[in-house]
């Protein structure tokens, strides 16, 4: 059932990335029966009745299975239908990927109630910040996109993609929009992970490559909210900010997963 959920929300986000003209009802129900299935795949991934598995797979498929679901809100206010040719094809491989990754499975025996809520809070948290990350590689593509001429036939579609997009001052503020949940998720995740070490996540907290990386993300964001709420920041210092916290968050979670289950073939708590 895993396999197949997942395969066929490939195949029809792909298959929504293809469809162009005038079929905005059709690619719009396509995309949120896609979603649908991606989600039940996610879940039998996920949750089983003695324990979670988690690993950087499910990180990336959860991240993108977030990402469609703000396109497709957002695509009913702006049109967005430039940004599915950038972000579908990736979904669609994000979708198989837990098949050939599942990750390890973490037993919830000896953990408290509420350690399932810290692992989803912490995925909604990585999930939203890589739509902002996303987000803001879109930008930096459009803003390159207006700064230079368009007769380059070569990367055609790319052009013609991102001419589709909102105005820039659009994408910021939805960008923001993106790092204030976002940020607010990160927090809830780090002072859970911090203060509630020992009883929400079973083990004494330490200090360790996870938790510095997690707070050095966590006070880059913050500092690129507070820039823009008392220093107006826009443009390059926001791009490189959200990037910048991205980037140290993949490392604390996906990087590190990663590294130990797929080269050193070795579990992670």
């Amino acid at each position: 059932m895993l396999i197949y959920l997942s395969f066929l929300a490939a195949a029809m986000y792909v298959a929504c990335a293809l469809i162009s003209g005038p079929r905005r009802v059709l690619n719009s129900g396509l995309s949120a029966l896609a979603w649908l299935m991606h989600g039940c795949a996610l879940w039998f991934t996920v949750f089983f009745d003695d324990g979670l598995r988690v690993g950087f797979a499910v990180m990336l498929s959860a991240a993108m299975w977030v990402s469609v679901l703000v396109y497709w809100l957002e695509n009913q206010n702006f049109s967005l239908d430039g940004l599915k040719v950038l972000l579908l094809p990736v979904a669609a491989v994000m979708a198989v990927l837990p098949v050939f990754f599942p990750g390890n499975l973490i037993t919830l025996a000896g953990k408290t109630s509420m350690f399932p809520w810290h692992i989803a809070v912490a995925l909604l948290a990585y999930s939203t910040l890589t739509i902002a990350a996303f987000h803001a590689l879109v930008m930096v593509l459009q803003d390159a996109h207006l700064h230079k001429l368009r007769g380059n036939q070569a990367q055609h579609w790319l052009n013609t993609a991102i001419e589709r997009l909102p105005a820039l001052m659009t994408m910021e503020k939805i960008l923001f929009r993106l790092v204030f949940i976002g940020f607010i998720l990160l927090t809830l995740t780090v002072f859970s992970g911090v203060v509630f070490s020992e009883q929400v996540l079973g083990v004494a907290f330490k200090w360790d490559h996870k938790t510095l990386l997690s707070l050095l993300s966590w006070a880059l964001f913050g500092i690129l909210l507070a820039g823009r709420q008392w220093r107006g920041w826009r443009g390059k210092t926001v791009l490189s900010f959200t990037l910048g916290g991205f980037l140290t968050l993949l490392m604390a979670y996906v990087g590190s997963r990663f590294v130990l289950e797929v080269l050193l073939h070795r579990s992670l708590a």
